[in-house]
């Protein structure tokens, strides 16, 4: 693909052209001939189960008693996230778009009867128990809305912190729980973690409950019955390490934390990966009505884990919590026999339904749900309830499907999408011993990675293909055939920019303009490393950001496309915002006879690209 069919000038700025129409999808842009379910929700009488199918922008109703497909529901955007109302009448559908839009369905007509605008890439809605108000993350907004039910209307946007991607409302109406997927802040301290955000609703106050240190690339989040927990499912990356192997745990364990919802403070995590068998990439998680049973679906280990929840709970209480200390290689977890890790004929489980005894899995890369009822005895092997036909891969999206698989790594500790959430950035600094050891740095997006040779921070890799192939080998410590890194490069190459949630209805800002102005001007000189279309000019610089460990001051140039995304800043991570960057190095362009003003305007159009 030419860089010309990707980037193009849009009404006198240089905007990503063909991504101010298109859906914000996380991924890259897929065939319509897949499915892709990745979120279920069931009808209150237990008899239809609902399928949001990302990538066919479809709604699937499957009857659960006979196990066949009731009808589909096209929509507009791809669907992320489902809802049922408390009196089962109404669905509330979240579709993704830079300014997406929640569906209600009446499940009685099976009609669309009202839509309501929110945020950037909604998703995770979450009712609470009297119905009367509904609400939504806006993950690229980092905050969720809150929206009158009957009247249809959103009242209220709700700050929390980094990239909110689930939420939970408390049985008793009272709070809100989100999960927040990334760390926040800068990499290159010693404390850096994702958040779990509690929202007291009568008040609409926000308490951040830190995970432990290391936390990131949360995806699940579940309360139990009683309103006691909360269970959030993420990574725990041991980045303070240097990656020189990954069994047991060295390099990123798969866990469940736990929250104490009461008390309002971080419970302990609680590994979910055996001593020599990683379970990668832990996404939906949910409990059983009767508080027995704690099901998550492991997405990179096609597996799902079924947990003996009041054994696991009053184990956590007998141990020491700490969020330095939990990610340690060595320690795998204290499930023994409280835990049965069951395989699934599936590949890519990602959200739960739990229906009586009955657990439904999402099978995203098979396109069909997988069925396990939890009264057989000793859990027997999943059923198969097909969603399509079975899915003929090419090689994109046979790519797609080995960047998020575990199994292709040794020991299934991690796929490279565990350090390359939604092929971007984890947010942490890692040190890679491909340019040396004891120099840590940020992991980088692979957004156009294939464009804008060469790979990595320094530059050691000549090209995308040559990292893909090396990452194979030093980071998955995997040797594959070749046929599957070419796979993985095609994906990579599809992937499409997001478009900025800075701008206005897909255009720039007054201030975004200003800025722009100045970025093309001499007075700064930002687009002499940083011209368009890329935005990088594809070489290494020396600007002074070289610190006291490290032995090299040249570093690659950027692309600039979808930097809103990839915070923190620098090679180090050691600037939480493009303004604080901006202002403390001198040598990116000529910026310090900038006013105040100037400074947040050329900000702004940075964080449009």
């Amino acid at each position: 693909m030419s860089q010309g069919s990707i980037l193009a000038k849009v009404g006198g700025g240089l905007l990503i052209g063909w991504a101010i129409a298109a859906a914000a999808s996380p991924a890259a842009e897929r065939p319509a001939a897949y499915l892709g379910p990745s979120a279920l929700a069931a009808s209150k009488d237990g008899r239809v189960l609902y399928v949001a199918c990302a990538d066919a922008k479809r709604l699937i109703l499957v009857d659960i008693p006979r196990r066949a497909i009731l009808r589909a529901i096209d929509v507009h955007d791809e669907p992320t996230g489902l809802a049922l109302s408390p009196d089962g009448r109404r669905l509330y559908v979240t579709c993704a778009a830079p300014e997406s839009t929640v569906f209600a369905l009446d499940t009685a007509s099976q009609e669309i009867t009202a839509s309501i605008r929110v945020g950037h890439t909604a998703m995770a809605p979450a009712v609470t128990p009297d119905g009367r108000r509904l609400f939504v993350c806006n993950r690229f907004n980092n905050d969720v809305s809150e929206i009158d039910a009957a009247a249809g209307k959103e009242i209220a946007r709700i700050k929390v912190t980094r990239e909110p991607v689930a939420a939970a409302v408390t049985p008793d109406g009272r709070m809100l729980v989100v999960a927040n997927h990334l760390p926040d802040g800068r990499a290159d301290r010693f404390f850096v973690a994702a958040t779990v955000s509690l929202v007291d609703l009568p008040s609409r106050r926000v308490t951040p409950i830190p995970l432990p240190d290391g936390s990131m690339g949360v995806r699940g989040l579940c309360t139990s019955p009683d309103g006691r927990y909360a269970f959030v499912t993420h990574l725990l990356a041991n980045y303070q390490l240097t990656t020189t192997h990954i069994e047991q745990g060295w390099m990123n364990t798969n866990v469940v934390s736990v929250v104490d919802l009461v008390r309002r403070e971080f419970l302990n995590t609680v590994h979910l990966d055996h001593l020599l068998l990683g379970a990668a990439n832990p996404w939906g998680v949910g409990c059983t009505a009767d508080g027995r049973w704690l099901v998550i679906a492991q997405a990179g280990t096609h597996e799902l884990s079924v947990i003996d929840l009041p054994a696991m709970l009053k184990t956590l209480w007998e141990i020491y919590p700490s969020r330095v200390a939990s990610g340690m290689p060595g320690n795998p977890g204290i499930l023994g026999d409280m835990r049965r890790r069951i395989p699934l004929a599936g590949n890519g489980p990602r959200e739960l339904a739990i229906v009586g005894s009955k657990v439904f899995a999402a099978a995203y890369f098979s396109d069909s749900l997988e069925v396990l009822d939890l009264s057989s005895p000793g859990a027997a092997r999943p059923s198969v309830i097909p969603l399509g036909p079975p899915p003929r891969w090419n090689d994109q999206r046979r790519g797609e499907m080995l960047f998020n698989d575990g199994t292709l790594s040794y020991q299934h500790w991690q796929s490279c999408a565990s350090c390359h959430p939604d092929a971007r950035t984890d947010a942490l600094n890692w040190d890679l011993p491909n340019d040396g050891v004891g120099n840590s740095k940020k992991t980088k997006s692979m957004m156009l990675a294939h464009m804008t040779p060469p790979a990595m921070s320094l530059g050691v890799r000549a090209t995308a293909e040559i990292a893909v192939r090396a990452g194979l080998k030093t980071t998955m410590f995997s040797d594959r055939p070749e046929e599957d890194a070419a796979a993985i490069d095609e994906y990579l190459k599809a992937l499409r920019p997001i478009p900025s949630p800075y701008l206005i209805r897909g255009k720039l800002s007054s201030a975004a303009q200003r800025g722009q102005r100045l970025f093309e001007s001499r007075r700064t000189g930002c687009a002499r490393c940083h011209p368009a279309p890329l935005f990088t000019d594809l070489q290494s610089h020396d600007v002074g950001t070289q610190n006291e460990q490290e032995l090299e001051s040249r570093f690659d140039t950027p692309t600039l496309i979808e930097v809103w995304r990839t915070a923190p800043y620098l090679h180090n991570g050691r600037y939480e915002t493009i303004r604080e960057m901006l202002l403390r190095e001198k040598r990116h362009g000529s910026v310090e006879h900038l006013s105040p003003q100037e400074i947040d305007d050329l900000a702004e159009f940075v964080l449009s690209l």
